[in-house]
């Protein structure tokens, strides 16, 4: 038999791979130790994705991992490597002897836009499944997949670079937006005394109409008193527009203020600011799916 198991079937090997491990593994090398533990035949192994890209049990031990990352299951603590979490070790000792089908369920339908608001009280949606949906819903709902486990991937690397390199990323996302005329347009204002101000975006070859920049990395929600704090330095440097982005997201106080003064205030969570990323190339490489349909018009008159 040839037919590679489904992702999920790797998730509960996977946990044990990474627990038995007890320090951070190379994706590389859990693809194999999963493998073996799971039994994986050389004819299985050497299935190939219809891309031809990537083999099958790597990609989906891969996503395998990333279900488990968005349940805060597992971690990467550096480029490729994968370890299990506090959380993790909890779970995986009350399953030591596998999980029923109900917990990997759960662990499926754990959005990262459900992980970074659970303070919001977002609630999970209910997916239907896939036997019901036609061929075009499943590629939309592919399509929705892969990018939320892109934005997941982005703000999980976002995480591990340093605060510089965090505001030069927002600033090239705003130019790719189409704030400012160039590069010579942005300016990286952040550091020891720079008042609440991480960047300035020039729109016009003068300079008299600029954006002022906030950028946090924050694993907390940002609260009321960062965002009124970033509003006052704005009227400080006399400015009208102003715009605050974080990895996180925004408490309801927060929200509530800056919509008080909407006029001169935008806010920019983790989900939007990864969403941006992928929507204007910034971060990310585009892949073109070239799908065939019927053209009616050609058979008009046969």
């Amino acid at each position: 038999m040839t037919e590679v198991p489904p992702f999920h079937a790797f998730i509960h090997p996977l946990m044990l791979v990474l627990y038995e491990r007890g320090a951070p593994m190379q994706a590389r090398e859990a693809y194999e130790v999963v493998a073996n533990r799971v039994g994986l035949t050389e004819e299985q192994r050497a299935v190939m994705l219809p891309s031809n890209t990537q083999r099958t049990y790597h990609n989906r031990i891969g996503w395998a991992n990333d279900y488990l990352k968005r349940a805060g299951l597992t971690r990467s603590p550096a480029r490729g490597y994968w370890e299990i979490t506090a959380s993790g070790r909890d779970w995986i000792e009350s399953f030591r002897d596998g999980a029923p089908e109900s917990e990997i369920a759960r662990i499926r339908k754990v959005s990262p836009s459900h992980r970074r608001r659970e303070n919001l009280s977002v609630p999970e949606v209910e997916e239907p499944a896939v036997a019901d949906l036609s061929p075009e819903e499943r590629i939309d709902e592919a399509t929705r997949e892969l990018r939320e486990s892109t934005k997941f991937e982005l703000l999980e690397r976002i995480g591990q670079c340093s605060p510089e390199f965090f505001e030069r990323l927002v600033l090239d996302l705003l130019l790719a937006m189409g704030y400012g005329l160039n590069h010579t347009s942005l300016r990286q204002t952040g550091g020891a005394g720079d008042g609440g101000i991480d960047g300035v975006i020039s729109l016009d070859r003068l300079g008299l109409e600029k954006v002022y920049v906030q950028a946090k990395r924050w694993k907390g929600n940002v609260g009321r008193p960062e965002v009124q704090a970033f509003f006052g330095a704005l009227a400080g440097h006399r400015a009208r527009k102003g715009v605050f982005i974080t990895t996180s997201d925004y408490t309801r106080e927060a929200r509530d203020f800056a919509a008080s003064v909407s006029d001169s205030l935008v806010l920019v969570n983790g989900d939007d600011l990864a969403g941006l990323m992928i929507d204007h190339g910034v971060g990310v490489s585009h892949r073109t799916l070239k799908l065939a349909k019927l053209d009616s018009d050609y058979f008009e008159d046969v």
